[in-house]
């Protein structure tokens, strides 16, 4: 038995970010408990040259939404970059899950061997859709979130393994 692309990539990349916006309700929950001042949390990064809370949230997204949308050969829409609050965040989710579940099975079928290439200022990155899934969108997915639930854990939310993971079955 095969899996399709779509099946590769869509579900996997639509459960990171419910799981995603569920740590940041906990963290909501966190900030309202304790207290805290909210942009502490949102600015907060685990090392001087790492990516704050927010821009981890920020690349995820733009990792899920140009990951559907290169692999279905469309345009993914533009986010402006200037979530500041938990709240903005978990909008900037909901807005990258509407879009990916827009995109059908059917357009990305064949993916696998589609030619994708990514422009960067400094390096312009080509990939076969299979490598672009396996070797760069589904590592990096991870590991903004991984950042996230790191930077959450390190500032005292409550998050554990099964917030990270969300609905397996």
């Amino acid at each position: 038995m095969s899996i399709s692309m779509y099946q590769a990539s869509v579900p996997r990349i639509l459960n990171m970010l419910t799981n995603l916006s569920h740590l940041l309700d906990k963290a909501q929950t966190h900030i309202e408990a304790k207290k805290l001042n909210e942009s502490a949390l949102t600015q907060f990064s685990l090392y001087p040259n790492m990516f704050p809370l927010v821009r981890q949230v920020q690349i995820a997204c733009d990792t899920a939404k140009g990951a559907a949308a290169r692999l279905a050969g469309i345009e993914a829409p533009k986010h402006e970059d200037n979530e500041a609050t938990l709240e903005d965040l978990r909008a900037r989710i909901a807005k990258t899950l509407a879009f990916i579940e827009t995109v059908p099975a059917d357009a990305i079928a064949g993916a696998d061997e589609r030619a994708i290439e990514i422009v960067y200022p400094s390096i312009t990155l080509r990939f076969i859709g299979r490598d672009y899934l396996t070797k760069f969108v589904l590592p990096n997915l991870y590991f903004h979130v991984t950042m996230t639930y790191a930077i959450l854990r390190a500032n005292g939310v409550a998050v554990g393994k099964g917030d990270y993971l969300g609905n397996i079955f």
